[in-house]
């Protein structure tokens, strides 16, 4: 079942700079939110903030709470490794295992997470592979390497990877930057495909990706020079972009800055 997420009070920091300023934003279940803003402004880090993988970088930090159905992600008890495993996550270039087979790569934290019969391994790849529009391509090769695949379908392969393990939230950083527009568009059809079973959180540039595949978009933008980022507006995507009510945020979105 998709979780809502909650955040409240959310600082980001990278040693001692402030990167993101007390953002707090509810994403519903079942949903697409967009992340815009222009480079620097933190889309990118509160986006890690949810799944806790921004505290990897070395100096990192987070203050604030990040609720996922209630439940503090960031609370004294909690495995971050579980968190990650219940919120996926899909970077902005295509990262698959490349030596190892396109069934491996999906079945690899299936693996992790201790399952290694044979039948059932080959159940979730097939349902994983079908889940992420990919099945019926690569069928016949799973035992082939993952990294002899297009862009495009490696970027798919490791969306597949990332539910194999059923997590209820998905995040995508830029998913679809480094692919070409015919790619893109089946990565734009899967999401809004996947939005029935997940809570799906999208950072993107590209604001025609993010009037298309959202629901609900949210605007950050750098406060001032060298000051941390700061969430200036979230609502329906539909109301972002045709009346916002903050002034920056009608002149990024119609491109007179950013």
């Amino acid at each position: 079942m998709a979780m809502s997420i909650d955040v409240s009070g959310l600082n980001a920091y990278y040693g001692k700079f402030l990167a993101v300023r007390d953002v707090s934003i509810t994403i519903e279940p079942r949903s697409v939110t967009a992340f815009i803003g222009p480079s620097g402004c933190g889309k990118s880090t509160v986006l890690r903030s949810l799944n806790r993988m921004h505290e990897v970088i070395p100096g990192a930090r987070v203050e604030g709470k990040v609720l996922l159905d209630g439940e503090d992600i960031y609370g004294p008890n909690i495995d971050p490794v579980n968190v990650r495993r219940t919120i996926g996550m899909v970077f902005q270039r295509p990262n698959p295992f490349p030596t190892m087979s396109i069934f491996h790569n999906v079945a690899a934290g299936l693996r992790l997470a201790g399952t290694h019969r044979k039948s059932e391994l080959q159940d979730v790849v097939e349902r994983s592979l079908r889940g992420a529009n990919l099945w019926n391509e690569v069928k016949d090769r799973l035992s082939k390497p993952g990294g002899g695949l297009s862009g495009g379908q490696q970027q798919r392969l490791c969306i597949a990877r990332a539910i194999a393990v059923q997590p209820q939230v998905l995040l995508m950083d830029e998913p679809c930057s480094a692919l070409d527009p015919i790619s893109t568009l089946a990565i734009e059809d899967l999401i809004d495909e996947l939005k029935s079973t997940y809570t799906i959180v999208i950072v993107t540039h590209n604001m025609q990706q993010a009037a298309r595949v959202s629901d609900r978009t949210a605007f950050f933008n750098i406060a001032g020079f060298g000051e941390p980022g700061e969430l200036i507006e979230y609502d329906d995507t539909s109301t972002i972009f045709s009346r916002p009510s903050n002034k920056q945020t009608e002149e990024y979105i119609t491109g007179r800055f950013g």
